[in-house]
């Protein structure tokens, strides 16, 4: 048996923690392509004995801690990263932490594992794709790596206005989200006679005003707005004949969303027919709210403590962004969850092309994930 605790071995690696992270975002890999960041995290587990598991189709996988019984602890990260212009150039990027929560996952995995912790339960360490799309821990619950599981925690980096750098939140309440592409079909006429056509843009137009005056009766926080608009060539005479557009619908609450969705159709019919366009559309990826479980954040709440001390305990974090992992409760009835929103210096904000943050947040965050689960698994 080890004589180190998980907080005094994750100490002594602070170098390789940091180094591991820095390899990782060097990777950088795209939903569904994370490849070369898969084969590395497996290879760190392989070298320390683990044995991994995978999957077809896709580079998720996962590696377990044996227990004494099969009742499964999980820790979920994400690997992959957002494709975005960078200094004007577009590539993979990470620029929402994803490298560092693989980083504090690996290495509470391999803390655990160095000072021989005997749980109770069995833990397993889920290691998903694809969670930029909205599309990861959906293919992982088909793939059955959720068998058995009754806790699952995660982690993800907040920006400094959220939670500040030396705190963490034992929850973050992320809201639903997911978005519209349309298409809006008018008729093409000289500018001059703009009777003779069907103003696309004009449609577009009011559609933007009437989405403004969208409210809600679940009376939680809510948005929608246009975030992408294209409409006709280079003539600037000419009343083009259709336009695209995309749309952003965010709510706090699962039930908020219905209605939001209900509201938004309600006005794209309504301009279609004012205006005699016809407007089509279709839903993109979709990604629910949060479901708030008490006992897990009680359980988060005390291994920050323990690690940070109770002064440095954030309040709950509450943001509109949206988190795939939330899937995970909503499909796996009865699963009791939680994310860390872990507070890291971190700036200018998540999805900035230069988001940067403190490297000694790896380390305590790496503390509070090994002693929350090894705790979890004892319970």
């Amino acid at each position: 048996m080890s004589t180190y605790m998980p907080n005094d071995y994750v100490n002594q690696q602070r170098e390789h923690i940091v180094q591991t992270y820095r390899d990782l975002h060097d990777l950088a890999e795209p939903s569904w392509k994370e490849e070369k960041t898969s084969h590395y995290l497996q290879e760190r587990l392989q070298e320390a004995g683990f044995s991994v598991h995978t999957f077809a189709g896709h580079y998720g996988f996962v590696a377990e801690i044996p227990g004494e019984t099969t009742e499964v602890v999980a820790l979920r990260a994400d690997m992959d990263a957002l494709v975005q212009e960078v200094d004007g150039v577009v590539k993979a990027n990470h620029s929402c932490g994803h490298d560092a929560h693989s980083t504090m996952v690996l290495h509470t995995a391999l803390a655990l594992s160095a000072c021989q912790i005997r749980p109770h339960k069995t833990i397993r360490f889920i290691f998903q794709p694809a969670e930029e799309k909205g599309e990861g821990a959906l293919q992982m619950i088909r793939d059955g790596a959720l068998d058995g599981v009754t806790m699952l925690l995660g982690v993800h980096l907040r920006p400094s206005m959220e939670v500040p750098y030396g705190k963490a939140a034992p929850v973050i309440v992320h809201g639903a989200s997911t978005s519209i592409r349309g298409v809006i079909q008018g008729l093409q006429a000289h500018a001059a006679r703009p009777e003779k056509g069907k103003n696309p843009l004009e449609a577009a137009a009011l559609i933007i005003q009437a989405l403004q005056g969208i409210r809600l009766q679940e009376r939680c926080p809510f948005s929608v707005k246009i975030t992408q608009l294209q409409g006709g060539g280079e003539t600037s005479n000419v009343i083009p004949e259709r336009a695209e557009f995309t749309l952003d619908l965010r709510a706090q609450t699962n039930e908020g969303m219905a209605e939001l969705k209900e509201k938004t159709a309600h006005v794209l019919h309504t301009v279609a027919a004012l205006t005699t366009t016809c407007v089509e559309w279709k839903y993109g990826s979709y990604v629910p709210a949060a479901t708030v479980n008490e006992t897990m954040i009680k359980l988060t709440e005390e291994a920050i403590s323990k690690v940070l001390g109770p002064e440095n305990v954030a309040d709950r974090c509450l943001t509109q962004g949206g988190e795939d992992f939330h899937f995970y409760p909503l499909e796996m009835n009865g699963l009791a969850s939680t994310m860390v929103g872990l507070g890291c210096d971190l700036k200018p904000g998540l999805h900035h092309p230069h988001m940067s943050f403190a490297m000694e947040s790896l380390v305590y965050g790496t503390q509070i994930l090994s002693n929350a689960v090894s705790e979890a698994a004892r319970a």
